[in-house]
């Protein structure tokens, strides 16, 4: 996850680096998102997880569930998020949930699609103390039911948002960007605005599950471009403005080297230095090292969207002996640098990016060290040779306009 208000909040008002990534060799405990079930009431394009409303073989059950509880607990992660399939379907989800609260994880998120969480449902979420609720949507009205597979999605998702806002729940909203969305950026924005969200999270398409299926809807990268313009132009404004939204993207970490080449055109070099250090200190993509996931079943993965490749699973040893044994794929994935191919291998930002996706890398390719095909960054501004450029990789940057076109607030 790169979040962007952050590290342009650094840009404004410097503070000390803190290096959270060690040396590589694993010692960074992760944030683990669970997948409680597959079981959802939706049918979304982009689902990694493939899921669908029936019940599934094979998921945890109460006591295994429990038992990952104390075990994590024991490890010290330092966030757990609950997600799914849909996790208010899973039958012992509050049980779950209660659980972890009083274990104390330093911080405990729900992901969900938002359709439930009204009523009852809501007052209860909101009883855990969840420290975020992230709900998904990706685009306004009839596409998000459309996108979703379902009618009045988008009209229930917005009633959980909204019962979520009234009892003091901090709330998020999560929109997938593609081609056919893209264009609903700025409402997504506008609604964040009027419903008072407090984060706005950026995904981009990720090849796995019906992701996988649907990629040839993948986002063109001058529409990225474009996007990360907004985004960054609205991060500045919230900045410049003290406003309480934040914005964040995931899953596509050359968002991170498209705001420094942002920050070196309109801030002066020793700022930008020091976003670099800090965005160098982050790391980029974390999959096997800040990130881990446990799928229904039990089985660990590198992270939410590398279901092919099995760890092991929680059924028969416990997380933390899994993720601290002598996994021969965590420990390439905790190199520094990795062992990347191509754009990626040759780039000169590998230490901010890590390397962006790796899954996408692999389900083109087959080789999970290969370039991931959704970096939008051209060759000169990964600092490959400007003669090797193409005419149609000599990209316009688009001008950035400063806080609410005030020439006043333009950069220091």
């Amino acid at each position: 996850m790169f979040r962007l208000t952050q590290y342009m909040q650094q840009l404004v008002n410097p503070t000390p680096v803190r290096v959270r990534r060690g040396n590589g060799t694993g010692g960074v405990k992760p944030v683990v998102i669970w997948n409680l079930t597959r079981r959802c009431n939706l049918k979304c394009r982009h689902c990694y997880t493939v899921s669908a409303d029936v019940d599934f073989p094979f998921e945890l059950s109460h006591e295994q569930a429990m038992g990952v509880l104390d075990d994590l607990s024991g490890f010290g992660i330092p966030a757990l998020i609950l997600s799914g399939g849909e996790p208010l379907s899973r039958f012992d989800f509050f049980d779950i949930a209660e659980r972890a609260r009083a274990l104390n994880f330093r911080y405990l998120a729900l992901s969900t699609n938002g359709t439930k969480l009204v009523g009852d449902t809501a007052a209860r979420v909101a009883d855990i103390g969840f420290d975020y609720v992230g709900i998904s949507l990706d685009g306004i009205g009839k596409h998000n039911d459309w996108f979703r597979g379902k009618d009045g999605a988008f009209d229930e998702a917005l009633a959980g948002l909204r019962d979520c806002k009234k009892r003091g729940i901090k709330v998020g909203l999560r929109f997938t960007i593609t081609d056919s969305n893209a264009h609903m950026l700025a409402d997504m924005l506008d609604l964040c605005d009027s419903e008072g969200v407090d984060k706005f999270y950026l995904s981009h398409l990720v090849y796995a599950g019906r992701g996988d299926k649907n990629r040839g809807e993948d986002t063109q990268h001058i529409r990225t471009r474009r996007a990360m313009d907004a985004l960054i132009e609205r991060a500045w404004i919230a900045v410049a403005e003290d406003e309480s939204l934040e914005i964040v993207t995931g899953n596509n970490d050359a968002d991170a080297v498209y705001f420094l080449q942002w920050a070196r055109r309109n801030f002066d070099a020793s700022r930008v230095a020091h976003v670099e250090d800090h965005l160098r200190a982050w790391g980029g993509n974390s999959s096997g090292l800040g990130v881990a996931n446990i799928a229904p079943t039990g089985a660990v993965h590198p992270d939410t969207y590398w279901s092919d490749y099995t760890v092991g699973n929680v059924k028969q040893v416990p997380f933390t002996q899994l993720w601290n044994g002598d996994d021969a794929m965590l420990a390439t994935l905790r190199q520094r640098p990795r062992p990347l191919k191509g754009r990626c291998g040759a780039c000169a930002f590998k230490e901010v990016c890590g390397g962006n996706t790796r899954i996408r890398a692999l389900q083109i390719t087959g080789d999970p060290w290969a370039e991931d095909p959704a970096c939008y960054l051209s060759n000169a501004e990964i600092g490959l040779d400007q003669d090797a450029l193409t005419d149609s990789e000599r990209l316009t940057v688009t001008p950035f306009r400063g806080k609410r076109n005030d020439p006043e607030h333009r950069f220091f």
